[in-house]
């Protein structure tokens, strides 16, 4: 066993912040990643966590200390596995070692790029790469097996996350020596996959990695709306969505990042819960029995899911059998229920004549084949999407959870709902006013294809200003689409009909396609939601109108 003295990493310009909560004793086992205090500096509350796994020794630090970057916070008993045989530099070993650094990532990166650790002179342990998320997430999948020759980038086991499922390819080259996990198995960033030895004279790929925790959101607005920088996680990082219980000021309360997401995904009012901290700061124990009790118990009037509907046995009355739902369902259920109850939805219907844009459509068909692309309906509909939500940009906003201000987006990334075997997923095109028709027929297809094989990174399904949900090939009439918060705007697109209508005097054959425009009535007034569905009307009317 080897004890292992934790500093303070990197504060940036931040110096002398607070100790302002102890979240471990002497004496307790933390895994890595796992919080161990709580700092405040005049700007930001943020978790410390461990940069390995192990036992508290002893604690050099006492609540309401003072402390800067580089200072002792407590020391860890780690056994062979919690840290390499032979000294590796990216561990944090004593106080004087250089601090750690927080790197992001680059654009181009693959959530997939792994991370090695030695073991031993031959041997080495391979972790879940970063995912985005400190979340865990289910091992669905195992491709290898003990005895295993492995080839740089081979895929070792699929992890499913809330929205996707993705592959962890191994980053060096060798034999499988011992797999750690087994399907079913829950895993997040950082755990142990499988002992490798690296093939003679392969190259060890040796990738820091930094606590991604240390560094938190100030938890309180800025003053001017304009320096709020944005960080949307749509899916995977639960939209800073407008508190849903009472009307106090939830900026105002004494709590840390880690509890005010916890509390948006939930859809609690800060305001109305007990803080138990230090100086009544709001955890994230808080935040449970809050829930418990209004789940329990909640008051008329309240928008927090209330009790569950008791349940029933069916087999009194028949056969049954209970079939299992995927995580993505379960999760999209939530989402759903969430977005329904917190978001007060209005909804605009609309017919748009498209019967010279699919004429349009047909001639460049034998043009598009040659380019080998379909050349479908969306296409269009999302170059006319993007067109108006630049004409009217009070529909590309999201917004900020003090209800004080909306965040303005400068770009136009629509995501477009894609039903699969698992359940339903929303891939996001981006900059779609950049691209032509010919470059957003080739991506619908790309992601329609991944996101049913399963293959959507977390990345691609992020973002989005704007959702089009289309049953067009369904069929039907017209359907309510629920907005997907933080998003204020959905469009639900129904299967286009040949019918009469009355033009110069007479019923002509036109095609009409029933549009269904639903917004947030917080952040948009009727007036809004009438001229946005007319322009696009409009637009999908007489398809000249896109190149002005």
């Amino acid at each position: 066993m080897a004890t292992e003295k934790i500093a303070v990493p990197d504060l940036g310009e931040a110096t002398d912040v607070e100790v302002i909560e102890l979240l471990v004793s002497v004496g307790q086992q933390v895994a890595e990643n796992d919080s161990l205090l709580v700092l405040e500096s005049d700007k930001a509350a943020m978790e410390i966590p461990a940069p390995m796994a192990g036992v508290v020794k002893s604690i050099a630090i006492n609540l309401g200390d003072t402390v800067s970057t580089g200072v002792e916070i407590l020391s860890l008993e780690v056994g062979s596995k919690g840290s390499p045989a032979e000294p590796v530099e990216d561990v944090v070993k004593d106080e004087a070692q250089e601090p750690l650094q927080v790197e992001a990532p680059s654009p181009g990166a693959s959530p997939a790029s792994g991370k090695v650790e030695q073991f031993a002179s031959t041997e080495f342990v391979v972790t879940v790469p970063d995912l985005g998320t400190d979340d865990e997430v289910d091992v669905i999948e195992i491709h290898v097996s003990a005895g295993d020759q492995l080839q740089v980038d081979q895929p070792l086991l699929t992890l499913e996350s809330d929205k996707a499922a993705m592959e962890v390819p191994s980053p060096q080259a060798g034999e499988v020596l011992e797999l750690l996990v087994k399907v079913g198995d829950k895993v997040k960033t950082g755990a142990e996959v499988l002992r490798l030895s690296a093939a003679a004279g392969g190259e060890l790929v040796l990738v820091q990695e930094a606590p991604t925790e240390n560094i938190k959101v100030p938890d309180k607005a800025t003053d001017d709306p304009k320096s709020i920088q944005e960080s949307e996680h749509p899916q995977s990082d639960p939209p800073a969505a407008q508190d849903t219980l009472g009307s106090a000021d939830p900026t105002k309360v004494y709590a840390g990042p880690a509890v005010r997401k916890l509390a948006r995904e939930l859809g609690v009012d800060l305001a109305l819960v007990q803080g138990s901290g230090a100086r009544s700061r709001v955890v994230k124990e808080d935040i449970h029995a809050f829930v418990k009790t209004r789940i329990s118990g909640a008051p008329t009037g309240t928008t927090l899911i209330g009790p569950a509907v008791s349940d029933v046995d069916f087999s009194q009355f028949g056969p049954i059998e209970e079939l299992p739902r995927t995580k993505l369902q379960k999760v999209t259920a939530l989402n759903m229920q969430r977005n329904w109850s917190t978001v007060p939805h209005v909804a605009q219907f609309n017919e748009a004549d498209v019967t010279a844009l699919e004429d349009f459509r047909n001639e460049l068909r034998p043009e598009a084949e040659k380019k080998g692309v379909k050349l479908t309906f969306l296409p269009f509909l999302l170059k006319a999407c993007a067109k108006a939500l630049a004409e009217y940009p009070q529909f590309n906003v999201s917004l900020h959870s003090s209800g004080e201000f909306v965040i303005h987006k400068k770009y136009y990334h629509i995501g477009v709902a894609v039903a699969t075997e698992v359940g339903l997923v929303v891939p996001v095109i981006r900059n779609v006013d950049t691209k032509t028709i010919y470059e957003l027929s080739s991506e619908v297809s790309e992601l329609t294809d991944k996101a049913k094989s399963r293959k959507l990174t977390l990345e691609e399904m992020q973002g989005a200003c704007f959702t089009i949900s289309s049953l067009g090939a369904i069929g039907g009439t017209g359907f309510i689409p629920i907005i997907n918060a933080p998003e204020v705007a959905i469009l639900g697109v129904a299967k286009t009909e040949i019918r009469p209508v009355h033009v110069n005097g007479e019923f002509v054959p036109r095609k009409m396609l029933p549009l269904t425009l639903c917004y947030d009535h917080k952040a948009l007034n009727g007036v809004d939601g009438g001229l946005f569905a007319d322009y696009l009307v409009k637009l999908l009317g007489d398809i000249r109108r896109l190149a002005l």
